[in-house]
């Protein structure tokens, strides 16, 4: 049974009844449940009759959580681990001393957040694993309003429904929230969540391409990109975008300002890439400028402010010049300078794709006529006007904003050259640069490809140089992004691969675009069953250090650390990890 709780002005307090219309001297609710498609569609709109000002308004359920549940928790934004979890596990939460530096990247600085046992929080949508392939959802339909937040209180056995717009000034009326709720299988419920919610899916193809962050970073040049480019042709690779990542501008913020690194300019570039046979693709991060940038030094009145007018910091990186800004969106001199940028990128140099990154910096902090949910859906709505029908890659965003507005998307974190980075873990950040991270949240949110955009897992590894990872390791990677993601980006040059990583390399054009049936995870041991030109298959992934068991077919299957297996199943007859018998 659904109840719903308003609080506002001075703190009153009204309880709301489903399908009946409450009424008070300021304003009347409706509070609607619908039953639709064998699931129910909740609302609730707000209308005030004067000015009022929310202080909290939720929806609450009644659920009995037992020790057979897991509860799948999406991140805040792209890097933010998102996966199914234990009932007895428990969130991280930022370590104190590290609060100041680390906090702006997830929703550490929220007010209404807490890291507590017990508790359990997700955004935009959630759903509680209650079998094999089988699902309690609950998810948002309008995230335009502000985000959604479902917070687990496991103790209590209740499961509150949220909206993030506490001290929002309201004169009009307010659709606070439209969820949907539905029991069943994985693929039926993530197919009617994204048709109730309009979303068109995704035009873009599928793209295999090269990116230069993770091997150069920002220490990027004309003869480097031409180097890898003469490697790609060289060996005749089939692949869709090559994209010059960050370090091609002055400064981050100062966009059309071009290093020396790069003397014949960016459309000089995106016409190598073109005469290549490749499309061309440039990283920006439109909301943010760094501390050095032209910006922050003669445009002070650019940059976003808080309550108390001070600039608002949105991260910390030695790559830049330490600390970096959010800029106004809705100051018309930043909106006059990002459309010029665009026109200039798109347009006069001619690029087909952006990778728009860090774009949670936005919406760091709400106005009073305004929830940080709306600020991100409406500046993601202006990138997407500006794009038009090239291509957006988004990156550092929170996920809801973008269904239905980018081509392609981040779903995981950046992975690091090594297996798991110790000391931000140690620091509690979950939006850390990681690997394991970054696997764990593309297994996690595998059901969003195709239907909410084309699914970015970020990039594989298969050089033995300026690397630390194994090459099981690198193994593993491979394999779960090609099954798991639509956009597969090496940093590699190829010129220095010998045949075995050229055949592991090719091994991409075998498992792209096969049909994923389930992912099933008991603990870092993961099982993906999926079909391949007609054919069955089951990966088993060990994303641990330790030796893992998987039972398949009767068969013991044994996996080393990080090692990763597939195997044909033509009796379409899975046993999955526990011994049970899953049939498709």
């Amino acid at each position: 049974m659904f109840k719903a709780f308003l609080e506002y002005n001075d703190g009153k307090l009204i309880a709301l009844s489903p399908n009946k219309m409450t009424y008070e001297e300021e304003l009347y609710v409706d509070f609607k449940i619908e039953e639709q498609d064998n699931g129910r569609l909740i609302s609730l709109t707000m209308h005030p009759k004067e000015d009022i000002t929310i202080k909290r308004v939720w929806v609450e359920l009644d659920f009995q959580y037992t020790t057979d549940h897991k509860i799948f928790c999406n991140g805040f934004q792209s890097w933010t681990e998102s996966r199914e979890f234990e009932r007895t596990e428990r969130f991280t939460g930022l370590k104190p001393f590290a609060n100041f530096m680390m906090k702006y990247y997830g929703d550490y600085h929220f007010e209404n957040i807490k890291y507590e046992q017990g508790s359990f929080h997700s955004w935009t949508y959630t759903y509680i694993r209650t079998g094999y392939k089988k699902m309690l959802f609950l998810g948002a339909l309008n995230e335009h309003t502000g985000y959604t937040i479902f917070r687990h209180k496991i103790v209590q056995n209740k499961l509150l429904i949220e909206k993030d717009c506490s001290d929002l000034s309201l004169s009009h009326s307010y659709p606070v929230f439209e969820l949907w709720y539905q029991e069943g299988e994985d693929k039926t419920v993530f197919d009617l969540y994204f048709k109730k919610m309009n979303t068109v899916k995704p035009k873009a193809k599928p793209a295999i391409g090269w990116t230069s962050w993770y091997h150069y970073y920002t220490d990027i040049s004309e003869r480097i990109i031409q180097k890898n480019l003469e490697a790609f042709k060289k060996r005749a690779v089939p692949v869709d975008i090559f994209q010059i990542d960050d370090g091609y501008q002055t400064k981050v913020g100062d966009w059309l300002s071009i290093k020396p690194s790069f003397p014949r300019g960016m459309k000089a570039m995106a016409n190598e890439i073109h005469h290549k046979g490749y499309k061309a693709g440039l990283w920006l991060a439109p909301f943010v400028c760094e501390s050095k940038s032209d910006i922050f030094k003669n445009k002070k009145h650019w940059l976003l402010k808080d309550e108390k007018g001070d600039y608002v910091k949105a991260g910390y990186t030695p790559l830049w010049s330490g600390w970096f800004y959010a800029l106004d969106f809705y100051n018309k001199e930043v909106q006059d300078y990002l459309s010029g940028v665009f026109h200039t990128v798109l347009e006069k140099w001619g690029f087909d794709m952006v990778k728009l990154d860090f774009l949670y910096a936005v919406a760091l902090i709400k106005r009073p006529n305004k929830t940080r949910g709306q600020i991100m859906h409406e500046s993601m709505t202006f990138l997407r006007n500006l794009v038009g029908e090239k291509l957006i890659l988004g990156c550092g965003v929170p996920l809801g904003a973008c269904f239905g507005l980018v081509d392609y998307c981040r779903i995981g974190a950046d992975i690091h050259l090594k297996w798991e980075h110790r000391l931000l873990k140690f620091l509690g950040n979950r939006e850390r640069v990681s690997t394991i991270i970054a696997l764990r949240s593309v297994l996690g949110r595998w059901q969003l490809n195709e239907r909410a955009f084309q699914s970015d897992p970020d990039v594989f590894i298969l050089r033995k140089e300026k690397n630390k990872l194994t090459e099981v390791q690198q193994d593993t990677i491979l394999l779960i992004n090609t099954l798991l993601g639509n956009v597969i980006f090496t940093s590699d040059y190829l010129g220095d691969y010998d045949e075995e990583q050229w055949s592991e390399y090719q091994s991409i054009y075998k498992w792209m675009n096969s049909e994923i049936v389930y992912v099933v995870q008991v603990k870092d041991i993961y099982q993906i069953e999926f079909k391949n030109n007609g054919v069955y298959y089951v990966a088993i992934c060990n994303l641990g250090k330790q030796k893992g068991n998987s039972v398949l077919n009767s068969r013991q299957i044994v996996l080393e650390p990080y090692e990763s297996m597939v195997l044909k199943d033509n009796s379409k007859n899975y046993i999955g990890l526990e011994g049970r018998d899953r049939p498709i």
